[in-house]
């Protein structure tokens, strides 16, 4: 028999509740003139390093020193996420 994981506090207040305030707030946060700009140089990066769009599974990841290599989405994306 498999354990059924228990869905957090806030996941279940949003599965009862909608997420309306958290896309407003997404929403706003996304327009901003600086994560466009950021946004925007993540886009540059991946076309020089030559990955923007080519299905590679590659992302451009940054390191703690401040620059950038070139690493699987997934190791990328699953780093940092905020898990307990």
């Amino acid at each position: 028999m498999k354990a059924v994981k228990k869905k957090s506090k806030s996941s279940e207040w949003y599965a009862k509740n909608g997420t309306e305030k958290k896309d407003s707030y997404n929403k706003k946060y996304h327009q901003s003139k600086k994560r466009k700009k950021y946004r925007a140089f993540l886009n540059k990066k991946n076309r020089e390093m030559g990955t923007y769009g080519n299905g590679d599974g590659k992302d451009v990841s940054h390191l703690k020193s401040g620059g950038v290599v070139l690493e699987d989405q997934s190791k990328n994306r699953a780093r940092n996420r905020g898990r307990k």
